[in-house]
């Protein structure tokens, strides 16, 4: 499941908010090439407790490295088509990304909040409005367009999670480099038996590798998730049973990040994403509801796989 979790963090990296506003709409292409180094505080409400995050990022344009500062041997190094995670033991997993990410509208309206000071450096901020409600407040850096600041909300106006740096330092890095073993290829294929729309989300691209795995990406300009379908049951670690109209779901929590998992029929399928927890369900009820397999069942499944 840890594979699974890494690359909605790097989907997720750069929002792709179309703005009405030219300025934030070059801030955010301006971010796409920034080169800095920064510290990172994510904190997030959550309904299964406080989540928290120190870590340390380095971005030059497309290639970043983000290492945790509280999570001993957690690391991503994210390039052009390429991602990897390492631990104590060197890489534990990585693999390649074909296609590209499409373009689509973005459901805010933007709001100019104006001039701001951060960190003693100008900026600017932004609130994204919908449905008449703040769902995200950004802080971007004029010089390089870096998201220095970023607040989601649930759909009640409380703060769900609060992103910031607490120091940034734009500078010229060399790259990170990208000498790893060969792993397997994600790469960009319809799925047409997935929805186009799931709870007011857009489908956005789909990826399947070559042992089994499907990936299809959603947002809505602001918010975005993934749903995974694998032959093989997902594990999440220190997960909790939750219920929803009665169906039963394995979720987790961790800092800036949602992870569900669930058995279906032929499949076990798992939900990762940003999203607040008021969006939880309605994107569950699109997706194929979970069945409760008995224990040799289960122990099949485990063993053989799905049949």
């Amino acid at each position: 499941m840890r594979r699974l979790t890494v690359l909605v963090v790097i989907l997720t990296l750069f929002p792709s908010v179309a703005a009405s506003a030219t300025t934030l709409e070059e801030l955010l292409e301006r971010s796409r090439t920034a080169a800095y180094t920064a510290e990172q505080m994510i904190s997030c409400s959550t309904p299964d407790g406080f989540r928290g995050v120190l870590a340390r990022i380095s971005q030059q344009g497309s290639s970043l490295s983000i290492t945790s500062m509280t999570e001993a041997g957690n690391e991503i190094a994210i390039g052009p088509g390429v991602w990897a995670r390492s631990g104590a033991g060197g890489v534990v997993q990585e693999t390649t990304l074909g296609g590209e990410m499409i373009e689509f509208v973005s459901q805010y309206e933007v709001e100019e909040v104006g001039s701001r000071w951060f960190m003693g450096r100008d900026a600017s901020g932004y609130r994204l409005i919908r449905d008449g409600v703040i769902r995200g407040e950004m802080v971007l850096d004029d010089e390089t367009g870096a998201m220095v600041r970023m607040t989601s909300f649930d759909n009640k106006g409380s703060s769900y999670c609060d992103r910031r740096f607490i120091t940034f330092e734009p500078v010229e890095l060399e790259a990170p480099e990208f000498e790893l073993p060969e792993g397997p290829t994600l790469v960009l294929e319809e799925l047409a038996e997935m929805p186009a729309e799931v709870a007011g989300f857009t489908r956005v691209d789909s990826y399947i590798d070559n042992g089994g795995l499907t990936l299809t990406y959603y947002s809505d300009g602001f918010f975005s998730f993934a749903i995974f379908r694998t032959p093989s049951r997902v594990e999440l670690p220190e997960s909790l049973p939750v219920e929803f109209d009665g169906f039963r779901y394995e979720r987790v929590f961790t800092a800036g990040q949602v992870s569900y998992a669930w058995e279906v029929r032929d499949q076990a399928m798992a939900m990762v994403g940003d999203l607040p927890p008021d969006l939880h369900q309605a994107v569950l009820e699109a997706m194929p509801r979970p069945v409760d397999f008995g224990f040799v069942q289960r122990l099949w499944r485990n063993l053989f796989g799905p049949r």
